[in-house]
């Protein structure tokens, strides 16, 4: 289980759009808001490391009826023999704490979103950790996500039956594919093998 840190208000700075320090206002309000969002949230991921190969219709990943296309994730995976399928989640509570404030407060609602968004990038960086802790001798890609490039949003679907992330963590998809909880990711991380 994933234990969320203090979660980078300046991280939640730039989901706000703010490209430089933070005025006292904003880094007041990120401040106040944190801790209140970090206890509330459940972080959560699965994932599914597999066998992989190129084919004429796009690169088949063990086990998922749909073949994953498009020539952004083919750069990416180029020369991975291996895949790690991650799907992650900081819950509904993330979902809930933002409609709470949007009733009351749009300024909190702001700072509320931006810094739920960042506590979902700690928790893929820290389940990558813990996923390729056991693998010292190799190496990954970073994460690509469907709707990154030109890898299709509708894989959503597949890859959240594929990792029976509805059961497991409560992850799911609304009929536009969009994740619900809101504040998730599914992800797929080519692993390479180093060569000595």
């Amino acid at each position: 289980m994933i234990e969320l840190s203090e979660i980078s208000k300046a991280e939640a700075a730039r989901y706000m759009g703010i490209r430089t320090v933070p005025d006292m206002q904003t880094a007041k309000l990120l401040d106040k808001w944190e801790m209140i969002v970090r206890n509330r949230l459940r972080p959560a991921y699965v994932y599914r490391e597999v066998d992989m190969e190129f084919t004429a219709e796009g690169i088949r990943l063990d086990g998922l009826d749909v073949p994953l296309t498009g020539r952004s994730i083919s750069k990416l995976l180029n020369g991975c023999k291996r895949a790690v399928v991650l799907a992650a989640t900081v819950s509904s509570e993330a979902d809930r704490l933002i409609r709470e404030t949007s009733v009351t407060d749009m300024a909190a609602t702001l700072a509320v979103d931006a810094l739920c968004s960042a506590a979902i990038e700690q928790v893929c960086d820290k389940a990558e950790l813990e996923i390729f802790g056991d693998m010292p001798e190799e190496q990954r890609t970073y994460r690509f996500s469907p709707g990154y490039g030109d890898l299709p949003l509708e894989l959503q679907l597949n890859l959240l039956t594929y990792l029976n992330a509805q059961r497991r963590i409560g992850l799911s998809c609304t009929e536009s594919y969009l994740l619900t909880p809101t504040k998730s990711v599914t992800a797929i991380i080519g692993i390479k093998t180093v060569r000595e």
